[in-house]
């Protein structure tokens, strides 16, 4: 059937009605069917899309639950008992990663920069510099918070120069914008499958640096989060899973990287990406609302706006907008009024054109009282 709205966030977003037909068969997961021809192509094609420059020297490892339980199965296995995590945070998504790093006994350090600014690099490398038993870094890629692309090249590039273990939220960014692992020295990167792959939810993955994952057999916090037990055990057993997988949402994620290819990759999808987010932009500004952020700063992925001042109030904007077929998010940044709408998915430019002609016949449903 065909879905009753598009989903204009940054996931779980709208998918295709081919991705949605994929998880209309049954798999078991101790077959060779599913482990050696879904699983085990899914991690292989992920590492391609990691480096294209050396990914001999990177492997894969799914697992299961939201993109959250593979960020914490990175960072409550990879950094070792007496290490220190420096979290570079500017949002939500950054705060959280300071959470789940406390929560798991880390001795961890926050380098905040406030919503609205990126990281300050100057900041970083003296801190690296003053402080040398900082052993791993972590930061957000894309922080959905305001739609902020983060300067991941910068802050590679002093982290490595540093010679510490970088880890990266690349949750809402991977598949959607191109990036090199190898080039950039990332030892660690974590996304989900219904992000920029356009899969549906109920895993993620850790694309990590083969000889880092090696050493941090027993590091891990976690039982069911073991990053380094399940990568032996999806390599001894050619694509098997410790615990049950998730297989209808597995399978639903090899056709989507199927339908990745079909688009000609992560570099046409990042274009269709900008277009989207670029009419979003323009018709916005034009109808009268004003970005969070100065262009320079914004991602393809999700645009924040300032509520309109006056009478606006979002829960009729948002129902008006959801009666016409489009549902967006809520602003998530403290003590700004706000909302945010997603330019990923299976969305395009059509698509934005026609939501920003709702926008403007709804108006007049935005006011509170």
């Amino acid at each position: 059937m065909d879905n009753p709205y598009l989903l204009l966030t940054p996931g779980p977003l709208s998918t295709s009605p081919t991705v949605r037909d994929a998880m209309l068969r049954d798999w078991c997961t101790w077959d060779d069917d599913y482990n050696l021809g879904v699983v085990t192509p899914i991690r292989e094609k992920l590492v391609a899309l990691a480096s294209a420059e050396r990914p001999e020297d990177y492997t894969c490892v799914l697992m299961q639950g939201s993109g959250s339980f593979a960020v914490e199965s990175m960072i409550g296995s990879v950094v070792p008992p007496g290490g220190r995590l420096l979290v570079l945070a500017n949002g939500e998504y950054g705060n959280r990663l300071a959470r789940i790093a406390r929560m798991a006994g880390i001795d961890t350090t926050v380098h905040d920069s406030g919503e609205l600014v990126p990281p300050d690099l100057g900041l970083l490398e003296q801190r690296l510099t003053d402080e040398p038993d900082l052993s791993h870094v972590v930061c957000v890629h894309n922080e959905t918070t305001t739609g902020m692309l983060n300067p991941l090249a910068g802050i590679a590039r002093i982290v490595k120069a540093q010679q510490r273990i970088f880890m990266v939220d690349s949750m809402s960014a991977f598949g959607g914008i191109p990036l090199d692992m190898a080039a950039l020295e990332i030892d660690f990167l974590v996304s989900s499958a219904n992000k920029c792959i356009q899969g549906v939810p109920g895993f993620g993955f850790v694309l990590a640096k083969r000889s880092e994952l090696a050493a941090c057999a027993g590091y891990a916090r976690s039982h069911s989060l073991d990053l380094y037990d399940q990568w032996k055990v999806m390599e001894a057993g050619k694509g098997k899973w410790r615990f049950t997988s998730p297989t209808h949402t597995v399978r639903a994620f090899l056709q989507a990287l199927k339908e990745l290819d079909e688009e000609g990759g992560v570099a046409a999808r990042h274009a269709r990406y900008v277009e989207n987010q670029r009419r979003l932009v323009a018709g916005m500004e034009s109808l009268g609302y004003r970005c969070l952020l100065p262009k320079a700063l914004h991602s393809p992925i999700i645009t924040g706006f300032y509520e309109p001042e006056g009478a606006f109030a979002f829960k009729p904007f948002y129902d008006a907008l959801k009666q016409r077929g489009f549902v967006i998010y809520p602003g998530k940044v403290t003590q700004i009024a706000s909302f945010r709408i997603g330019t990923i998915g299976h969305v395009f430019p059509e698509d934005i054109d026609r939501l920003l002609d709702a926008i403007a016949d709804c108006g007049s449903h935005s006011q509170g009282g």
